[in-house]
């Protein structure tokens, strides 16, 4: 990566004493190779053939090849003596009989190495599917931490999108369309060998998808900055993030085809997933994941209407992290009190959605008062709830919800 991509971000804040390591603590970095710049396309071909591949399985989505960049990386392949398996057959929000179908084209085609070209839903197919390679079974078998124990085949990621981070985690997010929610699966083998990040493909996201997916990384870098499982590693690279995507993404809405701003928005795409898959998550997602399962609707825009009230309902338990991330977004109030800090944090989140045009509740996206019951009661088993830096009880989510209504 760069050093010299992106704008400058004021990090000159002092963590509280509360945000330090304690002694004698393991702190773990998961991370992939990372290609940066314009133009980088090319070398997850170079990457396929290091990592002994013959005949890869390339998944992407219909819009990026009607965009075009699905025959450019698959043309890049066979210049490589390559022989790409494409297989398309996806939604957003991707599904457990999809994968089950991906994993059934990935067989058929013996291929051996997975090249995902897309955005996360792409992404999360793509390991899917390397789960069942290597695991069999269904793809819900393995929800939780660690459950696919075999060696998954080499992942190759190469992100078409700005925010979701998933081209650099160890999470896989599913639909269960049985029971209508998303399962989360987590491990160290989901880190991706390789991910190629080219700023020429974020230039025909649609808006509405810039949008979200930007909102998705600020969620990202502000839920990791405040996790139970941060740690210093994770929260310089979260902060920039907070900072990065707060002053760039209406910018790249405005001018899409400015390559500078992409460019940035790239950086703290990865930065903000750099930060969430070492320290996880919290109440935003754990919530988010229930609405798209339920709905399947666009994550990031769920996340944009949720993330302020969750700031608020942290912020009531102990609101000193948001100083430093208040002083990340320039904030006065950020030499007020912690609780004026979250207070303010949260405002300038709300707002930031509301320029990029995410509605104001979740009322405005079909969720009904009937919903929250259930909602909270599966967004309280989801496994990003576990690092939240607050409890929460079944009525305390229920009111949570109610809230973003």
């Amino acid at each position: 990566m760069s050093a010299g991509v992106g704008r400058s971000v004021d990090l000159s804040v002092s963590y509280p004493s509360t945000r330090t390591t304690a002694p004698g603590r393991l702190v773990k970095f998961h991370a992939p190779e990372i290609v940066f710049g314009i133009g980088s396309m090319v070398e997850a071909a170079h990457a396929v053939l290091r990592l002994g591949g013959a005949r890869p399985m390339l998944v992407t989505d219909p819009g990026l090849i009607e965009a075009g960049w699905a025959s450019e990386l698959e043309d890049q392949l066979r210049e490589q003596g390559l022989t790409p398996v494409v297989w398309s057959a996806l939604t957003p929000n991707p599904k457990d009989h999809e994968i089950a179908a991906g994993h059934d084209a990935y067989r058929e085609g013996e291929c051996d190495v997975l090249v995902a070209l897309g955005g996360g839903s792409v992404i999360d197919a793509t390991k899917g599917v390397a789960v069942l390679a290597a695991n069999g079974g269904n793809i819900l078998d393995y929800e939780g931490v660690d459950q696919a124990t075999s060696p998954i085949p080499p992942l190759v990621m190469v992100p078409s999108t700005s925010g979701t981070g998933a081209d650099v985690s160890q999470f896989c997010i599913v639909t269960d369309t049985r029971r209508g929610t998303k399962i989360t699966i987590i491990g160290r083998a989901l880190v991706p060998d390789v991910t190629v990040i080219d700023p020429r493909l974020l230039t025909t996201m649609p808006e509405w998808l810039n949008a979200a997916t930007g909102l998705d990384a600020l969620t990202h870098g502000i839920e990791a900055f405040v996790s139970l499982a941060h740690n210093p590693l994770t929260d310089h690279h979260a902060l920039r993030a907070v900072g990065l995507v707060t002053d760039t993404l209406v910018r790249t809405i405005e001018e899409p085809m400015e390559m500078e701003s992409r460019a940035v928005m790239a950086q703290a795409s990865l930065e903000a997933g750099l930060a969430f898959t070492n320290a996880i998550l919290g109440a935003a997602h754990a919530m988010s994941h229930q609405v798209g399962g339920l709905l399947d609707l666009p994550h990031g825009v769920i996340n944009g209407i949720l993330l302020p009230h969750v700031i608020r309902f942290n912020a009531t338990d102990d609101a000193t992290p948001f100083v430093a991330i208040a002083a990340a977004l320039g904030l006065e109030e950020r030499r007020g009190t912690p609780e004026e800090a979250a207070l303010a944090v949260a405002d300038r989140v709300e707002r930031l959605a509301r320029e990029v045009g995410v509605p104001k509740g979740l009322g405005q996206l079909g969720v009904r008062e009937t919903d929250l019951s259930r909602l909270a009661e599966f967004a309280l088993r989801d496994a990003c709830m576990s690092t939240n830096p607050r409890t929460a009880t079944q009525e305390q989510m229920v009111a949570l919800f109610r809230t973003a209504l």
